[in-house]
């Protein structure tokens, strides 16, 4: 396709090892050494369309035609070569292509001067308060409590928007809590930034978090659901995609790729679907429940915590990373960490309860440690000792 060609045109090579890391032109790689390598520049990627465009020029001009506007439709313009014979499209009937309406002479359905327009959504009416407002332009605090249905997408992006347009991705010092309650559409708290921190009773759909840079987005059931949240699924699929900051709270479950290609955002959720953590380069998962197949599958860095009360994750996980126990007082510390921030965020049970049985429940983690976190504090514990050395030989 078009995005393949166009990283092309910027000297990508098709080596097939995107998801390994070793790029040999610096392109899909997170090592220093080898993007260092890269030497495309967007005036390639210019050149390379104005060619695109200047051989459709020349196929229309070869027919007769102006414009692609002239040909959109045009099913008249389709012949079937009767002189191929292929053994696999012997029985490919192409009337559905060929045998079309009239559009030769019609071509009025051509005319769009309608914009569609999701006309005003929710962020709009929480841009028009004027408490909002007034604290986002004076670095103010508000909280403010919000209904929300599934037809409500991409809730808080616009209001990050504006903040990032005044202030930068983090320039902004008040503090915006948004309480929503009800079942969010795609992309709830997509692009949030720090001091912004929108809490959700009730579920979620797909790309919770997507692109957040900052903040808190904590989902949890209502007070009276009467089923186990820790064996519900509470968010959609392919959540915190792409993250580069920020943390979420999932009292629940998540579905497919979640945390997929995350670069620094840290979550607790209590069970997730296939590939989770896929292409990560950053940030900290904490998963306290089941998980799908695949894990880490093209993860390059970043840490992530698996509870494995079944003693199933090994066979789960891609091989291409490594898994251990937690060894080092730092990936406690951690992890401890974050499921204490869990607890203290959703009030999960089940995030407590493991608190309260910490020396029973710890060495059923399993920490996903890719090659460049290897000789981090969290996953080796021999590099704390030596920092340690050090300091004691300076002092």
């Amino acid at each position: 396709g078009f995005g393949s060609v166009s990283v092309i045109a910027e000297g990508f090579l098709m080596a097939r090892n995107c998801h390994t890391n070793p790029s040999p032109v610096g392109v899909a790689t997170q090592q220093e050494r080898l993007r260092q390598r890269f030497s495309g520049i967007p005036g390639h990627v210019v050149n390379f369309f104005y060619f695109v465009a200047e051989e459709v020029r020349s196929l229309l001009a070869k027919l007769g035609y102006r414009s692609l506007k002239d040909i959109i439709g045009r099913a008249d313009l389709l012949k079937v070569r009767e002189d191929l014979e292929l053994t696999k499209t012997s029985m490919l009937n192409l009337d559905c292509l060929t045998q079309l309406p009239d559009t030769r002479t019609d071509r009025s359905w051509l005319n769009h001067n309608d914009v569609h327009s999701n006309g005003p959504v929710l962020d709009d009416q929480l841009l028009a308060d004027a408490d909002l407002t007034n604290a986002i332009q004076n670095h103010g605090s508000v909280t403010k409590d919000v209904d929300i249905v599934n037809t409500d997408r991409t809730v808080g992006a616009r209001i990050a928007g504006v903040i990032a347009k005044q202030y930068g991705n983090s320039g902004f010092d008040g503090n915006i809590t948004l309480n929503f309650k009800g079942a969010a559409g795609q992309s709830f708290g997509a692009f949030n930034l720090p001091s912004m921190t929108l809490i959700l009773t009730g579920e979620a759909n797909d790309y919770v978090g997507k692109g957040m840079h900052g903040g808190e987005i904590i989902i949890k059931p209502p007070a009276d659901a009467t089923y186990d949240p820790a064996n519900n699924v509470i968010v959609g699929n392919t959540c915190l995609y792409g993250a580069t900051g920020g943390t979420l709270f999932a009292h629940g479950g998540a579905g497919e790729r979640f945390g997929v290609r995350n670069s620094k955002g840290c979550a607790v959720i209590e069970a997730a679907g296939d590939h989770c953590c896929e292409y990560m380069t950053g940030g900290v998962i904490v998963v306290l429940g089941k998980v799908g197949r695949n894990v880490g599958a093209g993860m390059t860095g970043g840490l992530a915590y698996f509870l494995d009360e079944e003693e199933s994750f090994p066979a789960k996980v891609n091989q291409d990373v490594k898994i251990q126990r937690v060894i080092s007082a730092a990936g406690e510390q951690q992890l401890k960490g974050l499921i204490q921030d869990h607890a203290t965020r959703t009030g999960s049970p089940k995030a407590q309860m493991i608190l309260d049985n910490w020396s029973e429940y710890l060495p059923k983690f399993w920490q996903v440690v890719p090659p460049s976190e290897a000789d981090t504090p969290q996953a080796n514990p021999d590099v704390v000792e030596e920092r340690e050395l050090v300091s004691s030989t300076v002092g």
